[in-house]
């Protein structure tokens, strides 16, 4: 076979976080590239309860794939990544590890064993250039850049709304947690229209609830205002259709390790600026006044400055809004996959 991936797919249950979602998508893209018949997977559904599990479904894809692919998270990274390393010399296998997010710099500060194990890796692949640079800077050099992608419709520029009037419409679309700046977007719209003593924003917070912050999240929606509202879940394929009726994207999140979020190529498909605080990689998807606006990281004032900006200047938003719709064609998957495909068909 061709392929082999291993990845969390949640083993048939829904969930919306990066990277089930990123595991699905790429294994969709090999299927059609290569046919399903050649793509072998492995879900790491599960965790520790399914150790042996994962062990027996990896000794089978270095049986029969030509190309290992793994997608982990922290912990499956302590896992898996030492185990090809250790198998690999008997298969001979290529190795690709593809990083979802932008946390593996900073995580190989507190697990300096680690750079050896991914040194032997052919190709690790990272979603930023900022993250090129800083594994570099820890002599992994084995590094190809290969941005998140979607397969997303993207919206014609003449189906898109220039004529928005009072109250804007912004929305969050992503996972609904504290760590996603959600309470301080709540917050900023209540302070804006307290201020100007009307209804200047409105506010619809899509996206899967965490867990752990579920009984919180919905005592707040209970006792905000009217114009602020939690709208559930969109389908993944759905969202250029949801999102094209918005006047921008919120997301002012307190993660400052993240890669590409796939939220914001969502929002480019529809032809929608983005307001940001600047995490570590804001730079590498978010040109600032051309595809979006952005704010000092985890900094509140500055987040109610910029709400306060565009409601005096909406132009400034609508002039953004071809350029989002350029920018989200190089995210497709026939672009930003192509170093993948590579690298999986490259005999060497």
């Amino acid at each position: 076979m061709k392929v082999g991936v291993c990845g969390h797919f949640g083993n048939g249950h829904d969930f919306f976080d990066g990277q089930t979602i990123k595991t699905k998508i790429i294994t969709s893209q090999l299927e059609k590239k290569f046919g399903v018949e050649n793509v072998l997977c492995v879900d790491t559904y599960g965790g520790k309860k399914k150790l042996f599990s994962h062990l027996f479904g990896m000794i089978k894809m270095l049986h029969k794939c030509d190309n290992i692919i793994i997608l982990p998270a922290q912990n499956g990274l302590l896992f898996f990544a030492p185990l090809l390393i250790i198998l690999n010399p008997i298969f001979k296998r290529k190795l690709h590890y593809i990083v979802i997010g932008g946390w593996l710099p900073s995580y190989l500060r507190t697990k300096k064993w680690l750079i050896y194990v991914l040194k032997k890796f052919n190709y690790i692949y990272v979603e930023t250039n900022t993250m090129l640079e800083a594994l570099d800077n820890i002599d992994i050099k084995n590094t190809v850049l290969l941005p998140n992608t979607k397969e997303l419709k993207i919206v014609d520029l003449d189906s898109i709304n220039n004529s928005y009037n009072e109250p804007y419409l912004l929305c969050t679309f992503s996972r609904i947690t504290p760590q996603k700046g959600i309470e301080d977007i709540i917050n900023a719209v209540i302070q804006i229209n307290k201020k100007y003593n009307r209804t200047v924003f409105e506010l619809h917070n899509y996206g899967q609830i965490d867990m752990n912050y579920e009984k919180r999240f919905k005592q707040l929606i209970d006792k905000v205002p009217q114009f602020i509202k939690y709208k559930g879940i969109v389908e993944f394929d759905k969202s250029s259709d949801v999102l094209m009726k918005y006047f921008a994207l919120v997301f002012p999140t307190l993660f400052y390790t993240e890669g590409i979020p796939g939220t914001i190529i969502d929002a480019y498909a529809a032809g929608l600026p983005v307001i940001s605080s600047k995490w570590e990689s804001f730079d590498d998807i978010i040109l600032d006044g051309i595809t979006g606006i952005g704010y000092k990281f985890g900094n509140y004032a500055e987040l109610v400055s910029s709400l306060d900006k565009i409601c005096n200047n909406p132009k400034l938003v609508n002039n953004m809004r071809l350029n989002c719709i350029l920018k989200a064609k190089e995210y497709l998957p026939d672009n930003a996959l192509k170093p993948l495909i590579r690298n999986i068909n490259d005999n060497e």
